[in-house]
């Protein structure tokens, strides 16, 4: 759906990105991530048709974006960080609207009731809440039934509770077979959606693969338990860390770690309350790569 080879964006001096590769395949929910300024809008607006790129070769949807027709831009959806409706039409207006934009719009009954704003059909639009507003916004750009979506930034500002229905509202696309491009800054979210990740920093993708592969490239992993009674961490097998009676122990050979803990245990007849093994999340890598972008460039896994 999406190759990206070399790509290259200058303003003046500044090389915002550094010459990129990726690739996006048919139906599957691809995260791009990184912090701002990491060259990350840059990328995805080329990728729009909506910016001019400096270098490199783009293909989305087989066509280069930037001398893509009409008919080409009917075939991608857009779910913009920050969009703007006329307050005085209805939820229906508004869609049967955009839906007067494309040649074979899906039916506006059924958008609506995809993406969970049923009771709100003849509700105006300053009357719905920014969730609703957000199911908006994905609700028009899912009326020309496309092929993919760009989804920014979709639940900034959404509580936790909103936050999960759209993850819920995410997964239905997919099972409609929809390709998502998506950009956010929860973690959480790229871990629970995505079916693969990119991270960019400094105009460089530094890492890419599977969220759980990811999580497999950081070089520890915790082990976290409490205390038993009267033990003091300076009895136990492997170093700890902590304050009071919960501790941590940050091991790259976790299953050595863990026998040993186990076995330490069970020979005095003690338990290891609240045991806990503990990969590194999305979040962690992201921290990591990040944190440094010279020394976050390497082999992608």
């Amino acid at each position: 759906m999406i190759t990206v080879k070399g790509l290259r964006k200058s303003y003046g001096d500044l090389e915002a990105v550094r010459g990129i590769d990726l690739e996006v395949e048919r139906g599957e929910v691809f995260a791009f991530l990184g912090p701002n300024g990491a060259g990350k809008t840059t990328t995805v607006e080329v990728l729009e048709g909506y910016r001019d790129r400096s270098a490199g070769d783009v293909s989305v949807l087989g066509v280069d974006p930037g001398t893509a027709s009409r008919n080409w831009r009917g075939r991608i959806g857009i779910v913009l960080q920050q969009s703007r409706m006329h307050p005085e039409l209805t939820v229906r207006e508004t869609i049967e609207l955009f839906a007067g934009y494309y040649p074979h719009p899906r039916p506006v009954g059924e958008t609506i009731e995809r993406v969970g704003l049923a009771p709100k059909t003849e509700d105006r639009i300053n009357r719905l809440s920014g969730g609703q507003q957000r199911r908006l916004d994905v609700a028009l750009a899912l009326i020309g039934d496309p092929e993919l979506l760009f989804l920014d930034e979709p639940t900034t500002g959404f509580d936790p509770t909103a936050r999960r229905r759209a993850w819920e509202l995410v997964a239905d696309l997919r099972e409609l077979g929809k390709t998502i491009f998506l950009t956010t800054h929860y973690m959480e979210e790229a871990q629970v959606l995505a079916d693969r990740v990119a991270i960019i920093v400094g105009g460089r993708i530094v890492i890419e693969g599977t969220p759980d592969r990811l999580g497999e490239r950081a070089a520890t992993v915790e082990i976290r338990f409490r205390l038993p009674e009267g033990v003091s961490p300076s009895e136990l097998p492997v170093p700890v860390d902590g304050d009071g009676r919960f501790v941590v122990a940050s091991t790259g050979e976790p299953v050595r770690a863990l026998n040993e803990l186990t076995g330490w245990a069970l020979g005095r007849g003690l338990d290891l309350p609240g045991l806990q093994v503990a990969a590194p999340s999305l979040e962690d890598v992201y921290l990591e790569v990040t944190a440094d972008p010279e020394r976050a460039e390497g082999p992608k896994s």
